[in-house]
């Protein structure tokens, strides 16, 4: 019995862990940050302050995706930009958007935007007072521009059925107790 137990649990670890994604130097870095930004926050340590490659942040989304689906999303890809400039490729179920609002894609855009499609997007930001702000720059289908006013609902849609419920039409509140967000070529920083 006891050696039969024993088994069973080997066998739950291996399958446990041959589940999980595996951790990249990059993800391990980004978890790290999250736990030292997580103390800070509770007066347990010091101010933090980061910068992530652009790499970094795509092995960490990716992992993320993996970990903790999304709905509404498959996958993003971020470049970073200076001057708070983020240029996004991401795969959306727009499927899951038309069921949410139904009317949400445009008549004329049904045909080509159904199903799970590739969106680039290029965003930016701002960050005043502990929260951050965005603007929709451009965003494309293939070769077709979206319209600004589609694409921050769809945004607004998305995000409101994310665990955390977020109001893209309201500055959202920073995480962690970050103060700063902003971005040079290839690099977030922030501090909190």
């Amino acid at each position: 019995m006891w050696a039969t137990r024993r088994l069973l649990t080997g066998i739950v670890v291996l399958w446990a862990a041959a589940a999980a994604p595996p951790q990249s130097p990059a993800v391990t870095r980004m978890l790290n940050l999250f736990e030292a930004l997580r103390r800070s926050q509770h007066g347990n340590s010091p101010r933090v302050g980061f910068s992530l490659t652009e790499s970094e942040l795509n092995e960490y989304l990716s992992y993320s995706l993996r970990t903790l689906p999304r709905p509404g999303i498959r996958s993003v890809t971020v470049k970073v930009f200076a001057h708070n400039y983020i240029s996004t490729f991401t795969v959306v179920d727009f499927d899951a958007i038309e069921r949410w609002k139904p009317g949400t894609v445009p008549v004329v855009l049904q045909p080509v935007l159904t199903g799970t499609k590739a969106i680039w997007l290029d965003v930016r930001f701002q960050v005043q007072n502990c929260a951050v702000t965005f603007s929709v720059e451009k965003a494309y289908y293939q070769g077709i521009r979206l319209p600004a006013f589609l694409v921050e609902e769809m945004i607004r849609l998305v995000a409101a059925r994310q665990p955390e419920k977020y109001d893209t039409s309201k500055p959202l509140p920073l995480p962690f107790g970050l103060r700063q967000v902003s971005t040079r070529e290839h690099l977030l920083t922030g501090t909190n």
